[in-house]
């Protein structure tokens, strides 16, 4: 409350409450001219009936969902330059809507996109479950919430299908619990159209991210992994196809990695409140 007193007092905050704590607080410094960036899922999506399918939880401030940018940086860069209200991404979309963005805005994603993703302990957050503890996850790997089961599938298919002018893409997502601290490795298998070579989907990989400072396309033959991104605000991204066989065929991989706690979490917050009041994107960032 004391903090909530204060609001005009500061220019910027970042809001790092659990999903469904973050509305009232927000309510305060949307009247105060804050700068909000909020890293709970609360203001990410811009249909409220889809956030209470998901969450499970009614949305008591939908009008100002329209209000927030999806600070999901090298997508939406020039709308966080002016924002004051920013939604910062979860992890596992992050890591799967940039490693599948360039494909989704030509036009060349398949409508079945099938997503493994493994990610470390920390994705759990700190509480004390028994399935969260070291002797249940140490030489041990779990899957859950597979399928069209776990709440990020929403933020995939938003980012991807406006991207794309709204053609629907089907996911199939599946993320697992790895015996590690940090980190995220996301392997997606997707279709393009016939036609379409292997040169043609790098060339628009580097030519969609040429300028991005912390995207790191992998040469042919390399594969995306954690030790790629870990401890950095980088997303390591690799292009393979399914046969070797036929290189131009319309089956391909798509890994991408990513610190959970930095790209997936605290450094994207971080670089969306450089772009929104003009700093250096790269400052404070590795």
């Amino acid at each position: 409350e004391d903090a909530l007193s204060r609001a005009a007092e500061v220019d910027v905050v970042f809001l790092c409450l659990p999903h469904a704590a973050s509305i009232g607080p927000v309510k305060a410094f949307v009247e105060a001219g804050v700068l909000a960036i909020d890293l709970s899922a609360d203001f990410r999506l811009i249909d409220s009936a889809i956030y209470e399918k998901w969450y499970q939880t009614t949305h008591t401030a939908p009008e100002l969902l329209n209000q927030f940018v999806y600070g999901l940086c090298e997508v939406y860069r020039e709308q966080i330059r002016n924002a004051r209200l920013i939604a910062n991404p979860g992890c596992y979309p992050t890591s799967v809507n940039l490693g599948l963005y360039p494909l989704a805005k030509a036009g060349w994603l398949g409508e079945r996109v099938i997503v493994d993703s493994k990610s470390g302990i920390s994705g759990a957050g700190r509480k004390a479950d028994l399935k969260y503890s070291f002797a249940e996850t140490n030489e041990n790997m779990t899957p859950y919430n597979v399928g069209m089961r776990h709440r990020h599938i929403a933020e995939m298919e938003q980012v991807l299908n406006r991207v794309n002018g709204h053609k629907p893409h089907r996911f199939v997502f599946s993320p697992h619990l790895l015996p590690v601290t940090r980190g995220i490795l996301s392997t997606m298998y997707v279709d393009v159209p016939e036609g379409v070579t292997q040169s043609q989907i790098r060339d628009l990989y580097a030519e969609t991210y040429a300028n991005e400072p912390f995207i790191h396309l992998l040469p042919a033959g390399q594969m995306a992994s954690l030790r790629h991104t870990v401890h950095s605000n980088r997303c390591a991204i690799s292009i393979t196809p399914v046969d070797p066989a036929q290189p131009d065929g319309t089956e391909y991989i798509i890994a991408s990695s990513e610190d959970n706690l930095i790209k997936g979490a605290s450094g994207q917050a971080l670089q969306n409140f450089n772009i929104a009041v003009g700093l250096e994107e790269t400052m404070g960032l590795l």
